[in-house]
């Protein structure tokens, strides 16, 4: 039990890095939508549209690296099972 949580914490670890830099390393707070500029095919005046995306930011870092470091530190608080060696 004790190595599963510790190599449950590793993947979590992982797999959330992996995510925040695949999706930007975005060093601000997390986004659900991105603001683009587009221009107006007509009129050629510039605007600025909502994009609906998640950028996730160092909030969803901080979040995924807590989670890792108590299910990490968790596992040192259980004891190592002993097994008793039954022979008849």
């Amino acid at each position: 039990m004790k190595r599963a949580l510790q190599i449950v914490a590793a993947i979590l670890l992982l797999v959330g890095l992996g995510t925040w830099l695949a999706k930007g390393a975005n060093r601000g707070w997390t986004k659900t939508s991105v603001e683009v500029k587009t221009m107006d095919e007509i009129t050629g005046i510039e605007g600025i549209t909502n994009e609906k995306r998640f950028v996730p930011g160092v909030d969803f870092l901080g979040a995924t690296l807590l989670a890792a470091g108590l299910l990490a530190g968790g596992s040192f608080f259980i004891r190592k099972s002993v097994t008793a060696d039954k022979t008849v």
